[in-house]
């Protein structure tokens, strides 16, 4: 008995033409982008360890790399190659990684894996290109990004409407990453969790930042445009429920992943399901602390 695809949540095709309408405004709104490369870089930066051969997986390359260079986390780095396949940077798993067994020694995603219709499988790939003791790193938008727009958006179209369409694409709810990242082959996994507040003059500016970093919506199906009166109705309820002068909250979770190609000289991983390791501790870094 054969298992059943996982459900096609996403257009993987629509997604790849926001990303390409996009490219030219996304450094107008690529401040969440460049937080998480930097914390990547941050992280890297501290790993003693060297890596002759990196691969960028992100939907946006060289967002990674400027952040090495930028703190010189480069130098140990055998270059960052950008992966050359539009499909997969859309919707990561969709297509086979070029990239042979046990052939990378890390790969790297910045704010990109959300969009996976197949998290498991796009992991399972990454797993098994990385050479022995590789590591991969990533960043994605958790469950709580964007909750005050997608709960402002369904009161409103229920109120003006009678019924409501999902308007902001879901993210991962209670994400066990560790969990997930043990359970596709991944040694000694660690995730931890950055929350933003962005601050907006209304649902408009939101979604111009949303329309140039491609992070609207497309759900997989068809959907309905938004009406008028369910646009205002939504920014008249964000400003009663959040507002704070003249301006709207957006919250965006930002979840950071790691783990390891298994080998012979790693610590013995935790029991499966038991992972809490810190990023800092799981990637053998030299953590600073400061002083009052």
């Amino acid at each position: 008995m054969t298992a059943s695809p996982p459900p096609r949540l996403f257009d993987g095709s629509r997604r790849a033409l926001r990303l390409d309408r996009s490219a030219g405004t996304f450094g107008d709104a690529d401040f969440l982008h460049r937080r998480a490369a930097a914390d990547m870089a941050d992280t890297l930066a501290a790993t003693l360890r060297n890596f002759s051969r990196v691969v960028d997986l992100s939907p946006r390359p060289r967002v990674f790399a400027r952040a090495l260079a930028e703190r010189g986390g480069d130098e140990r780095l055998g270059g960052v190659e950008a992966l050359d396949d539009a499909a997969w940077r859309a919707d990561p798993g969709s297509t086979p990684l070029p990239h042979g067994s046990h052939s990378v020694d890390l790969f790297a995603s910045v704010l990109g894996l959300h969009w996976a219709n197949d998290l498991p499988g796009a992991l399972a790939q990454i797993r098994r290109a990385l050479r022995p003791d590789g590591l991969f790193i990533a960043t994605m938008f958790g469950g709580a990004t964007l909750t005050e727009l997608r709960q402002v958006l369904t009161e409103a179209e229920l109120e003006e409407t009678g019924g409501a369409a999902p308007r902001v694409s879901p993210f991962a709810d209670g994400f066990d990453g560790a969990g997930l990242l043990q359970r596709v082959g991944f040694a000694l996994p660690a995730v931890e969790v950055d929350r933003v507040t962005v601050r907006y003059d209304d649902i408009l500016a939101l979604t111009r930042d949303l329309r140039a970093m491609g992070e609207t919506n497309v759900l997989a199906g068809m959907s309905r445009p938004l009406r008028r009166g369910v646009l205002a109705r939504a920014q008249a309820i964000y400003a009663e429920r959040w507002g704070e002068g003249g301006r709207i909250p957006a919250t965006f979770e930002i979840i950071s992943l790691a783990g390891w190609a298994p080998h012979e000289s790693q610590q013995k991983p935790a029991a499966r399901g038991s992972a809490t390791t810190r990023l800092a501790d799981a990637l053998g870094t030299v953590e600073q602390t400061g002083e009052d």
